[in-house]
């Protein structure tokens, strides 16, 4: 064999040295696989929950005014003082007032006088019209004598002629006393007015003497006093406060500002609990008692106040406390669950198989897809065939169903018309898939309002307001979308669209999953990392 060169060696060392400088540089430069957080699918209880801030008040408070003016003279109560309803808690200077009503005294007096005064001269103005009366039948005698003795030519014409005049002369003296009899009488009647207003007067002087006296309207405890002894207060417009009483401190409430988002989900009569700072570690426990409708919108948020009653034994919690409320609107006992962030976690090129393309990773956790199905409240199993088992499984609609019959207490005819119901307008559901995005709002609510409709006539009177309390409840527990991504046994990453229930804010529940890999105990990706950041890579020495 013939020897090589040094030239053909030296040409072998260099094509070895760039063999392995490229293999350095492939090794080096590319971007490592990346790496997966993960944690395991488990079970157990699961709350919803809505928080809210309120502050502690009494359930009936009162604002005690003055609806006088003047100069506070006595101060009988003072801060956490008892009062009883009627009790007299503090005076107005009274001489102001006195001096009216005195005033007002007299010149009921002058009125009453002023009505005597009338009443005589009405009487002397019946003596005239009687007098006026009396002279005109004496003129009318006078004048049948005169004219009988004319006729038996006794006396001249002219002596009949004058007694004439001296009748109708009398006649007018009459009417113009009648008139002047009905003059006094009026005069009477406006001095009887007269009288009575100012009675009016002196009635309005007394109320306004009794005011100074201010008394507590309930029975109660002085909470709040915002005037002095010697203070001038002023009634001009409204009445100002001078006291608030609380009626009972032993009965209290929070009013709570819930979210706009989450007053859906409250509803009379659930339990609800607080802590307070005051008792730092304590909770205090209560109960939804009234939502109120009118929205308050502060710097663009609605909120509604939710009033929370609750027994405050001892009077330990006092009015004004800010109050910091939890109310537990759903609970699972056994609940199938998955932390939050993994349903956050979104990995390029990975999509569920067969299924539609998952909702943007910016959409909200609990944000619902499509609603092209029928909602969990709504959607039932085919009714039993006759003799055999229920169909449908495990699902919420069967869930609902169950709580619908054992709870109604629905007998056999409405069970199988409910069913009827619900087999009858599945298909109709399905067919929501072909409309158009919108289009499909409209027509799923129109088959809602049919369901309730329709299950509504089935019920009886006695049934109905707790089936729409099972409704209200169900559209709480309404199933959403989202994405979840298992490591499968190469530990690759795999992408499964799951249905999703309540969550308490760190887990979500996992409702019934289609998929057999979604289970409990499954590793659910909750990260990615991206390993170590590779090295710039550098130009091979040459030798």
């Amino acid at each position: 064999m013939p020897k090589l060169s040094w030239k053909s060696g030296a040409a072998a060392a260099l094509v070895l040295a760039g063999a392995a400088a490229a293999g350095w540089w492939w090794t080096q430069g590319r971007a490592p696989e990346p790496g997966y957080r993960t944690a395991k699918i488990e079970r157990g209880p699961i709350q919803a929950s809505v928080s809210a801030s309120g502050t502690v008040n009494p359930v009936t408070q009162v604002s005690v005014g003055t609806q006088v003016s003047g100069q506070v003279k006595e101060l009988l109560v003072d801060f956490n003082s008892e009062v009883k309803a009627g009790q007299l808690i503090a005076t107005i200077d009274p001489e102001t007032f006195e001096y009216r009503v005195r005033q007002a005294q007299a010149d009921v007096d002058a009125a009453q006088a002023a009505v005597l005064t009338a009443q005589a001269n009405a009487a002397a103005m019946r003596a005239a019209a009687s007098r006026a009366r009396v002279d005109f039948a004496e003129a009318q005698r006078d004048h049948e004598r005169k004219k009988s003795l004319v006729e038996k030519a006794f006396i001249a014409q002219s002596e009949a002629e004058k007694a004439l005049a001296l009748v109708n002369t009398t006649r007018e003296g009459v009417a113009s006393a009648e008139a002047q009899q009905g003059v006094a009488q009026a005069q009477v009647q406006s001095a009887r007015a007269n009288v009575a207003q100012r009675q009016a007067a002196l009635a309005q002087a007394r109320v306004d003497l009794q005011r100074t006296r201010i008394t507590s309207p309930v029975d109660g405890i002085v909470i709040k006093r915002t005037v002095e002894r010697g203070q001038t207060v002023a009634a001009s417009l409204q009445a100002p406060e001078l006291f608030v009483i609380a009626q009972n401190l032993q009965d209290m409430q929070v009013e709570a500002s819930v979210d706009e988002s989450d007053v859906g989900r409250i509803r009379l009569g659930q339990r609800a609990t607080f802590t307070v700072d005051a008792f730092a570690g304590q909770t205090f426990e209560g109960e939804i008692r009234q939502v109120r409708k009118a929205a308050q919108n502060v710097a663009n948020v609605v909120t509604y106040v939710a009033v929370i009653g609750f027994s405050n034994a001892g009077g330990r919690l006092l009015p004004g406390m800010t109050a910091n409320v939890r109310v537990v609107t759903d609970t699972r006992d056994n609940a199938l669950k998955i932390p939050n962030a993994a349903l956050r976690v979104r990995i390029a090129g990975v999509e569920p198989a067969g299924a539609a393309p998952a909702r943007p990773a910016s959409a909200p956790v609990g944000t619902s897809e499509g609603g092209n199905a029928m909602p969990a409240a709504y959607a039932q199993p085919a009714p039993p065939a006759a003799g055999g088992p229920g169909a449908g499984g495990p699902g919420a609609g069967t869930e609902f169903r169950n709580r619908l019959v054992a709870e109604l207490q629905l007998a056999p005819e409405q069970v199988a018309r409910v069913d009827a119901i619900y087999a009858e307008l599945r298909p109709k559901f399905a067919q929501l898939r072909e409309l158009a995005e919108e289009e499909r709002g409209k027509a799923r609510e129109k088959l809602l309002a049919d369901i309730r409709a329709r299950i509504g006539e089935v019920l009886t009177p006695q049934q109905k307001p707790r089936y729409q309390a099972l409704v209200a409840e169900a559209a709480g527990r309404a199933s959403t979308r989202g994405r979840i991504y298992l490591l499968d046994a190469s530990g690759k990453p795999k992408a499964f669209n799951v249905r999703l229930g309540i969550t308490d804010g760190s887990s979500t529940e996992l409702l019934p999953p289609d998929a057999a890999e979604v289970k409990e105990g499954a590793a659910v990706i909750i990260g990615v990392t991206a390993g170590d950041k590779p090295k710039a890579p550098t130009s091979p020495r040459m030798f």
